[in-house]
């Protein structure tokens, strides 16, 4: 009599569009047991289908220490394109554990004709140009990180998050509660309506948040990119959920 093979457990990493997209193809699969893992740095988050973990793991170690106790197969680190400490953490864990690990990762945007883009690394450097390019800015790059711009008196900002920041935070500041996607249309008026001048991005990727770079192309406005920091050496790369789903299946084939 042959025995039972258990599923094969896949831990995605994520909170991203292409998480809950990888997990809702991967849950109806019987032969595997799909756990995401959210941060919990969002108040209500959406919830992707199969088995959710919500909070931190104690750094690389803790992680290891998880993958090692729940028997994890393979894990996909498809957490936002700027969440590095997470993903040098997976790397280490993984590495540990002797778990193999992807990243799945949406490309970043290009740059087209008539865009007016500022490629900085990093939040200070973004910060240190602004006066140059603006006095009204349209600041998008998340709640956390406020700090950098806290020193900018004399510059007026629209912040938009999903979440209300905490501070520090610039002096002279509106919030903007509201979650993706949004519309090139919803956008221009969004920059008509506050007067901007700037806008302020991570380089995320994707299309959800992508229409306010073609709305401030239209307005000729100056569009100040940070860089996304690098996948840790070593780590394969997918770009879509299609080619994650492609390397899990020959992973724990």
């Amino acid at each position: 009599m042959s025995a039972i093979r258990r599923p094969r457990h896949v831990l995605i990493l994520g909170g991203t569009t292409e998480a809950r997209l990888l997990a809702a193809r991967l849950a109806d699969d019987p032969a595997l047991l799909v756990t995401t893992s959210l941060a919990g740095r969002v108040a209500a988050p959406r919830l992707p289908a199969g088995q959710v973990r919500i909070g931190g793991f104690g750094g690389p170690d803790g992680l290891a220490r998880w993958l090692r106790e729940h028997r994890v197969d393979a894990l996909i680190d498809a957490t936002h394109p700027f969440a590095e400490t997470i993903s040098f953490n997976a790397a280490r864990a993984a590495a540990s554990a002797h778990v193999p690990l992807l990243a799945l990762r949406r490309p970043g945007w290009v740059a087209g004709p008539g865009d007016r883009w500022h490629s900085v690394g990093s939040l200070a450097a973004a910060a240190e140009l602004l006066p140059s390019l603006g006095r009204r800015v349209f600041l998008t790059t998340g709640r956390m990180g406020l700090a950098a711009f806290a020193g900018l008196d004399e510059l007026w900002f629209l912040m938009r998050s999903v979440d209300a920041p905490e501070p520090p935070c610039p002096a002279r500041m509106e919030v903007l509660l509201d979650r993706g996607p949004f519309t090139v249309e919803g956008e221009s008026e969004l920059l008509r309506r506050h007067r901007i001048e700037v806008v302020v991005t991570k380089d995320s990727g994707g299309e959800a948040t992508a229409a306010k770079l073609t709305a401030a192309r239209e307005a000729g406005l100056p569009v100040v990119v940070v860089r996304r920091p690098p996948v840790p050496d070593g780590v394969r790369v997918a770009a879509d959920p299609s080619a994650a789903l492609g390397w899990l299946r020959d992973t724990v084939r």
